[in-house]
């Protein structure tokens, strides 16, 4: 018998963890889920939890019936460190993990496994920028988050209470962004600003709203994928132009290039990339934080500490990436990971936001004062379940004896990915962005210019693809509760 450990409940371990709860059911092989929360989230609808346009309930559910029904071991607890040779007493790989469910909250267990899926997620670094608080609503905070369901239904509360004074003639101003220079998902962000626009007005209070987007992008749009050229409308367009003209129309104003210092309370400081320093106030402010690893220690079987050899400086997991330092004219996108292994041991690999990229996406860049200021790569949504898919198959067949490597890939650079970006929700008054990517990693060798097929890139903006948003709630839901059809759902 073979056991394989997920660490990790999120999009791309919950998607590895029901594949092979699927593929192993009634075989002599053990499919063990460990993760801190009792919940699974849809966070792509975090968003609408945090206007108030969702409740908490509609983007959640309880994940140990769904591991029961799938036969799936799923143990409510945070992994701690990884032993790849085994211990002193132990010949065999484990993982010690610490227990956060209410009956054995802060008990500490040795698990063995014959293969091990990092899918732990990112660790929300709110410490990394001084008062950015981490959006639980607790003394302190001076801003709030959508990076958790419980996260949205506070900024919820914020937001309600911020109309109530606009609807009294108080004219207040809203930050929404990045809170440091080397944050990720802008995207989720982006999102939020037009949706809270599309609120105040559906309040009557927009007149009495500044609304300031704050970004560590060089440019709007960038993404942190260096921006996007796409077809729209029968013409190539580029993300830049595309995302001026909605913040222009919208009459949002924007500060870009930006790392966000500190906050205090109604007031940030900022630097830019022209090396100058800057203060913004405001009333409300949603800045998503920097990510980092979950702090996994890694230890040999002398109990050496060897978390150095298997995980990234930033605490992600080393891969099968090209991690050799070069100059950003040389990156290539032969540089990203195919098969997610680990180089040192074979039977560990990493999926979605926990594997270590081998470089940034957008190209770096830092102030004068030597300060980084430029977007980390998105790894998440539709690529990380790709991932978590591939590398199933993989450990699947090494399982069973087919193989002894890994035989199924999920490159970013030769996949695509689709986006369904949120511009304000309503039945009939609702908007989106619907944009697919072809490749996600620009290959400027196969498509020199733009590194990136238009044929395969598009983006479609209106009321039908806010429709298409909705339907991908629904269904992404249904798939991940194992309901009937569930494999027919594209990841």
């Amino acid at each position: 018998m073979a056991r394989v450990i997920i660490m990790g409940g999120g999009v791309s371990g919950h998607t590895a963890a029901s594949f092979l709860g699927k593929w192993m059911q009634g075989d002599e092989h053990e499919v063990v889920v460990v993760t801190p929360n009792s919940q699974w989230n849809w966070i792509p609808s975090n968003i609408w939890v945090g206007i108030g346009g969702m409740t908490k309930e509609e983007v959640v559910f309880d994940l140990a019936p769904v591991y029961k029904k799938a036969g799936v071991d799923y143990r409510q607890a945070k992994a701690v460190s990884i032993n790849p040779e085994g211990g002193k007493d132990e010949d065999k790989a484990f993982i010690t993990i610490e227990y956060t469910d209410a009956e054995k909250a802060g008990e500490t267990e040795e698990l063995t496994y014959d293969y091990l899926i990092n899918a732990t997620g990112p660790k929300l670094n709110f410490d990394a920028t001084p008062g950015l608080g981490n959006g639980s609503g607790q003394l302190g905070d001076h801003t709030v988050s959508v990076c958790t369901a419980d996260h949205a239904v506070h900024a919820s509360h914020e937001l309600d209470a911020c109309i109530a004074r606009m609807k009294k003639g108080e004219k207040l101003k809203f930050l929404i962004g990045t809170g440091h220079g080397m944050c990720t998902c802008q995207g989720a962000a982006f999102e939020y600003i037009f949706n809270i626009e599309h609120t105040l007005k559906e309040q009557g209070v927009r007149d009495n709203a500044e609304i300031i987007w704050i970004s560590n992008e060089s440019f709007l749009g960038d993404f942190g994928m260096g921006g996007i050229h796409f077809s729209m409308g029968g013409y190539a367009t580029s993300s830049k132009i595309f995302s001026e003209s909605l913040y222009a129309e919208r009459d949002l104003e924007w500060i870009i290039g930006a790392h966000v210092t500190k906050v205090e309370k109604g007031k940030i400081e900022y630097e830019t990339l022209d090396g100058e320093f800057g203060e913004q106030d405001f009333d409300f402010a949603m800045l998503i934080p920097p990510f980092a690893g979950v702090g996994l220690k890694a230890y040999n079987k002398a109990g050496e500490d060897i978390t150095g050899t298997i995980f990234a400086p930033n605490g992600f997991m080393k891969v099968d990436a090209d991690y050799t330092p070069k100059p950003y004219e040389e990156w290539k996108a032969a540089d990203w990971p195919r098969t997610l292994q680990n180089p040192t041991y074979k039977n560990m690999f990493a999926v979605g936001i926990a594997f270590a990229p081998p470089h940034i996406i957008s190209k770096p860049m830092s102030s004068p004062n030597g300060t980084p200021i430029n977007p980390t790569p998105p790894r998440t949504g539709m690529p990380s379940a790709m991932m978590g898919k591939a590398v199933a198959l993989s450990v699947r067949d090494m399982m069973e004896g087919t193989a002894t490597e890994p035989k199924h890939t999920a490159c970013m650079a030769e996949m695509g990915a689709a986006c369904v970006a949120s511009a304000g929700k309503g039945l009939f008054s609702g908007t989106a962005a619907a944009m697919t990517v072809y490749p996600i990693i620009p290959d400027f060798e196969k498509y020199p210019g733009v590194g990136r097929d238009m044929n395969g890139t598009t983006g479609e903006l209106g009321l039908a693809a806010h429709w298409v948003k909705h339907l991908l709630h629904h269904a992404f839901l249904w798939k991940a509760q194992l309901k009937p059809g569930w494999t027919l759902i594209p990841e």
